[in-house]
């Protein structure tokens, strides 16, 4: 019999590579790959530098910003005490990337008092061995694909420079059995697919819900396994 997805909660470190290359957030600066952007500091995104710029464009717009190699191997080592901090808390931790972790909430959402609790335990966890450097978001969902989007959603409201103790990015719960509704207005760039996104949206499918609503034999027959993968995340059924 098969089970639906697992309860799970997402760490979200935002802006993760400026925070672990030790530069403030308020100072204009930008993490680069293959001489494109892959994170910028809050300070750098109010001088419209984004993700996915080349460094000649970001520079261009911020002729002040910091431009600095990526790192993934001191991004990891600098994430550590983050993750010992979770690791407190459950012992059943995942990296995902260095800045995102993950774990099933079932037996710590138990101990805590429930999702809201265990989130809001985490966010002080994390922020606490953050201490000031920088900011946390997490998300509780059906799902990791649901859970880390909500832990986006977390930081892009809410996250900034300079939040106060009561001031940091709260936790986003979605409840039991409503990541699908969560989901639907959400884009279909949200897939992390390029090249099936791109014909989704020449299909004119430009919402995760309007994948969701697809028959699966008609994605498979045109999509293949891709298909029907993308229409199961955009169900809420990772």
């Amino acid at each position: 019999m098969r089970r639906g997805p697992v309860r799970t909660l997402v760490v979200w470190c935002l802006d993760w590579p400026v925070v672990a290359a030790g530069v403030p957030l308020d100072v204009p600066a930008a993490v680069l790959h293959a001489n494109r952007v892959v994170a910028c500091s809050p300070a750098a995104r109010a001088e419209d530098v984004v993700v996915g710029l080349r460094r000649r464009e970001a520079q261009g717009r911020c002729p002040s910003l910091v431009v600095l190699e990526r790192d993934v191997g001191a991004e990891a080592r600098r994430f550590e005490p983050v993750l010992a901090a979770v690791e407190t808390l459950t012992p059943r931790v995942e990296v995902t990337t260095p800045g995102t972790c993950a774990f099933a909430t079932r037996g710590p959402s138990r101990y805590f008092g429930g999702d809201e609790a265990l989130a809001r335990r985490v966010v002080g966890v994390v922020a606490e061995a953050l201490a000031g450097r920088g900011e946390v978001a997490v998300g509780v969902a059906d799902g990791p694909f649901a859970a880390r989007l909500a832990a986006r959603h977390a930081g892009g409201i809410a996250g900034g420079v300079g939040h106060s103790a009561d001031d940091r990015p709260g936790p986003l719960v979605v409840a039991p059995g409503e990541s699908a509704a969560f989901l639907a207005p959400l884009p279909v760039a949200t897939l992390e697919r390029p090249d099936l996104v791109d014909v989704l949206e020449r299909l004119g499918l430009r919402t995760l819900g309007a994948v969701a609503a697809l028959p699966a034999a008609d994605l498979v027959a045109r999509f293949g396994l891709e298909g029907q993968g993308a229409r199961r995340l955009a169900a809420g059924l990772d």
